[in-house]
């Protein structure tokens, strides 16, 4: 699959919006939980095709839901500062390009521990990897 300079910028702003208070290992982990969902072998339909697809497929990351306060900067309405974007894509960048291994084990699921009550999914999935404030997962039935 050929990786466009549109998905690692929407990989980058999903990873502002979802990590960016969680350090380099963070976001990292999160882009692998995406990653792992942009090579799963499922119906493309289901995950989107990929990582533009995938980030930007309704109800997967909850910063691009039109409501979320961090849709304003990742859909480019409001900027987001140019560190804390460039260490973003940094991330980005390692994980597309395969510069580090996958510490969620092959999560394709997280969610912040800052949440009232986990998501529903989790029961049945298998944890994989607790790091800052968020939980991966795989095998999400």
């Amino acid at each position: 699959m050929s990786v466009t300079e549109q998905d690692r910028d929407v990989l980058a702003r999903t990873l502002w919006g979802e990590a960016r208070g969680e350090g380099l290992a963070g976001m990292v982990a999160v882009a692998w939980s995406i990653r792992n969902r942009v090579d799963d072998g499922k119906d493309k339909s289901w995950w989107g095709e990929g990582y533009a697809g995938v980030c930007q497929k309704p109800y997967q990351f909850s910063c691009w839901n039109r409501n979320d306060p961090n849709y304003p900067f990742l859909s480019g309405a409001r900027q987001i500062p140019f560190r804390e974007l460039a260490q973003c894509r940094i991330a980005a960048d390692q994980v597309i390009d395969g510069n580090v291994s996958d510490p969620t084990s092959g999560a394709t699921h997280y969610y912040a521990t800052t949440m009232p009550k986990p998501p529903t999914w989790v029961k049945g999935a298998k944890q994989t990897l607790v790091l800052g404030h968020h939980i991966f997962f795989k095998d999400v039935p």
